[in-house]
């Protein structure tokens, strides 16, 4: 008698699997929502926060200014840097005068060409900090947190809003790492979640780098497939996932 084994990927292979395999493929697999991108915003420069153009929960486009600071004090030493370098300017167009009727040294003229150098850079700086006096976007998103209110002052590094892109939607979850065996980027499944009781489609998007030699599991990211207004980052759920059932069949 010959033994054939075959491997079931069918929604109603895993279905049978609850009944028929061991334990360790009943568990409780759970996921969570998690955004693809996002970060925390924060301050470039000590100053105070003039205005924040967005709340909790709202919605923002890519390149938009979120948080505007006062720069009073920035914009008058931009106009301090901008009339020294017009002072050297004039000093070394003078001295370049003067050097073509060999009445300067050539120290001097090097001297009021470094200056002119000096004030350049000067100004180049308060260009650079005035340019930090607004955060823009880096994404289309929400804000999660606001960290900061509206004429606080705010010290460089020190974090104003928390923002997410939730226009994809991750899930994150683990899984024994045996899986491996026929887990594979691409894979579909389902997963139901608590806040909404509902079930939605997902896809694996990829598999961890590294399995964790204690536990033998490995972290998988799966993407929802489609758009579902009412899924938000944060929410958690079961996956519907199990390892493809193992049948026998024979022939004489």
């Amino acid at each position: 008698m010959r033994i054939w084994i075959t491997l079931g990927l069918t929604a109603l292979a895993q279905s049978a699997l609850a009944a028929s395999s061991p334990s360790w493929d009943k568990q409780d697999i759970r996921a969570q929502l998690a955004p693809r991108y996002y970060t925390s915003l924060s301050a470039e420069l000590g100053a105070k926060i003039d205005r924040i153009n967005v709340r909790e929960g709202e919605r923002f486009k890519a390149g938009q200014t979120l948080v505007s600071f006062d720069c009073t004090l920035q914009e008058a030493q931009r106009e301090r840097a901008s009339a020294s370098l017009g002072v050297a300017e004039k000093v070394r167009a003078a001295n370049r005068r003067l050097a073509e009727l060999n009445s300067v040294g050539r120290l001097e003229l090097d001297t009021s060409e470094a200056e002119v150098a000096k004030a350049q850079a000067d100004l180049s700086l308060m260009d650079a900090t005035l340019r930090k006096c607004s955060i823009a976007a880096p994404f289309p998103g929400r804000v999660a947190e606001q960290k900061i209110r509206e004429k606080q002052y705010v010290q460089p590094g020190q974090p104003i809003l928390d923002i997410i892109d939730d226009s994809t939607l991750e899930l994150e979850f683990i899984v024994p790492s045996r899986w491996l065996a026929w887990l594979k980027q691409g894979y579909v499944f389902e997963v139901q979640i608590d806040e909404t009781g509902a079930t939605y489609p997902a896809k694996v998007s990829r598999l961890g780098a590294r399995v964790d030699p204690v536990s033998q599991s490995i972290k998988v990211a799966a993407v929802i497939d489609g758009r579902f207004p009412s899924l938000i980052a944060g929410m958690s759920g079961r996956v519907q996932l199990a390892p493809p059932v193992v049948t026998a069949r024979s022939s004489k």
